[in-house]
């Protein structure tokens, strides 16, 4: 594996492997990896010659009241984990060599993005949305891998791609659960052992609805009610929200039709625990 940090280079390494006739597959992290990552990294060599792994912690997705300088960071370790996954290049740039000039040109999205976790970040798709137009434009990978568990900006990756016509295929990668179907992430370390043993239960709530839909029920408001109704008797947790929309387009439905997204965040005493399911009705 070979660690890159600067553009010029990891754009000469990709032209050499084009020259060769390889498919380029690409994870764009900003580090601190995980078993989502490493999924994602498995994927992506399964169906790729190359993988190429980006580290960046991107400033510019990050609010006022987000702590960028306090983002988990541990290279060595990340280091280590993206060469036992088989990674051929670990992009690792500085944030001077992703943003060496003040923007000329700046990104706003303007769907998918006023629901769900993006309703309370102001900009912070706008920022996803400029650093991988940069990614993109660098990397020029075949394809790209993203998790489910963070449905919207899937969503808002697919619009990227879309609207800008890049030659890349996204690649939606299924949620990594536990055993017990609760979301692995990074923040269920800080429930407490009560609280680990409720966080299951919002996953039950999405199969709940589901199975509600498939049974014939097609009023969204019924469903969301059986999610809270399902929630308030199986955790102590606070409900932040509880949605059904399109997807990937996140436009509200009136009737239960079409591919669907129903996404939950419920606040524990010190996590925000987001989960999700997407199909076809």
């Amino acid at each position: 594996m070979q660690v890159i940090r600067t553009i010029s280079e990891m754009q000469r390494c990709i032209k050499q492997k084009r020259t060769e006739g390889n498919e380029i597959g690409f994870v764009p992290t900003m580090g601190y990896l995980h078993e989502g990552h490493l999924t994602l990294l498995r994927e992506a060599k399964n169906e790729n010659d190359t993988v190429v792994l980006s580290i960046f912690v991107n400033p510019t997705q990050f609010g006022p009241n987000e702590d960028f300088d306090s983002y988990p960071r541990d290279f060595v370790r990340d280091e280590r984990l993206a060469k036992e996954a088989g990674v051929d290049f670990l992009f690792y740039p500085t944030v001077d060599e992703i943003y060496p000039n003040e923007p000329t040109i700046e990104i706003t999205v303007t769907k998918r993005v006023d629901v769900l976790c993006g309703a309370k970040r102001p900009g912070h798709f706008d920022g996803v949305a400029t650093v991988l137009t940069k990614l993109f434009h660098i990397v020029t990978p075949d394809r790209a891998y993203f998790g489910m568990k963070d449905a919207q900006q899937v969503a808002v990756v697919d619009a990227l791609i879309s609207d800008f016509h890049f030659p890349i295929t996204l690649v939606p990668v299924e949620t990594i659960r536990e055993e017990d179907g609760l979301a692995k992430s990074s923040r269920n370390v800080y429930l407490t052992t009560q609280e680990r043993s409720e966080a299951s239960s919002i996953y039950r709530s999405l199969q709940k609805a589901k199975q509600l839909i498939s049974e014939g029920e097609t009023d969204p408001e019924r469903v969301k009610q059986a999610i809270e109704d399902y929630l308030h008797h199986h955790t102590s947790g606070r409900i932040d929200y509880i949605d059904i929309y399109s997807y990937p387009y996140l436009t509200k439905v009136d009737h239960l039709s079409g591919k669907l997204i129903i996404a939950v965040a419920v606040v524990f005493s010190k996590a925000r625990l987001i989960d999700n399911l997407t199909f076809d009705v």
